[in-house]
């Protein structure tokens, strides 16, 4: 059995628990290909899923990933050796923080030349999140107020640039370090958080999309317009609890009060590949990690303060 670098989810390991170390080259069946990884971005879901003790069967972290089939089952159809993907790995028992991993075609979609295989991994979990929540839980269209409450992170930033593309007027919440960034995605206003409590205005906002940000259902609900719709897709763990528990109640009216998840969807990757291909979109990168700095990725990450994606180079 060969071996490969891989970070393992280890309970007894560093504060972080995530180790560098030798593990198993995994071996594709006839329904797998087996690619090289060159990249793979860090995600909340990597961390919560730690907190929560939901650990993958591998032990290895990584739903991103861009990168080189190597090899291919004999069922595999739709991939050759040497081509270049991409894809989402969370419904698959992640595994994309290593050199090598086996993956099924319906995780799968081909990375185009123009898109490098970082911008690829940035790309997945985070703008599927921003696209779902805006167009299928948010109901998003043209002429729209939105608000967006956390722009600077991977899922905010996608979300600015998506908003903008489907022709609303947008509105970006982030702390003074991040309104230039947000202006220049496309934003046509931007609150600084610090400065200026938007829960407390007189302006209206048709969708609210709630990235981060602790503040409370309640407040969200008083500034939507009577129509509108508040999706909540990120913040702390007891902030998604309470949405999950009191958004159906707060519901009751005209006011939607909804939470999303990203689900895998090879259509949804390709039309938001196409975005990028096209230059209406852009992966936001704040910083990349080798392979084995992971620890350190994860622990910057899960502060808060990223500003777009975190991407590991293998």
């Amino acid at each position: 059995m060969e071996n490969m670098k891989a970070v393992v989810y280890n309970k007894k390991g560093s504060p972080e628990k995530l180790i560098y170390c030798d593990v198993d080259k995994p071996v594709p069946n006839y329904n797998e290909v087996l690619i090289r990884i060159v990249a793979v971005s860090v995600n909340a879901a990597d961390y919560r899923s730690m907190k929560m003790g939901l650990i993958p069967k591998r032990r290895i972290f990584g739903a991103d990933i861009a990168g080189r089939v190597e090899s291919v089952g004999k069922n595999i159809t739709q991939f050759k050796v040497g081509d270049e993907v991409m894809g989402d790995l969370a419904k698959f028992g992640f595994g994309g923080l290593a050199q090598y991993v086996t993956a099924p075609e319906k995780a799968l979609i081909i990375k185009p030349a123009k898109v490098s295989h970082e911008e690829g991994a940035a790309l997945p979990m985070a703008a599927l999140t921003a696209l779902q929540a805006l167009r299928d839980k948010g109901k998003i269209h043209k002429g729209q107020k939105v608000l967006i409450v956390g722009s600077a992170g991977g899922v905010g930033t996608f979300a600015v640039q998506l908003a903008k593309y489907f022709t609303t007027e947008v509105t970006g919440v982030c702390g003074s370090n991040n309104a230039l960034q947000t202006s220049s995605l496309g934003a046509d206003f931007v609150i600084d958080y610090s400065k200026e409590d938007f829960t407390k205005s007189n302006i209206r906002y048709d969708l609210i999309l709630a990235v981060n940000g602790g503040y409370p259902i309640f407040a969200y609900k008083k500034i939507l317009t009577p129509n509108g719709i508040y999706v909540m897709v990120g913040g702390s763990i007891p902030q998604i609890f309470k949405s999950l528990l009191f958004g159906w109640l707060l519901s009751f009216g005209s006011k939607k009060m909804k939470t999303a998840t990203a689900k895998a969807n090879k259509q949804d990757l390709e039309f938001l590949t196409k975005l990028v291909e096209d230059g209406k979109i852009k992966p936001v990168i704040d910083r990349h990690y080798p392979l084995e700095k992971t620890a350190d990725a994860m622990k910057y990450l899960s502060e808060g303060h990223a500003r777009g994606k975190v991407i590991i180079n293998v």
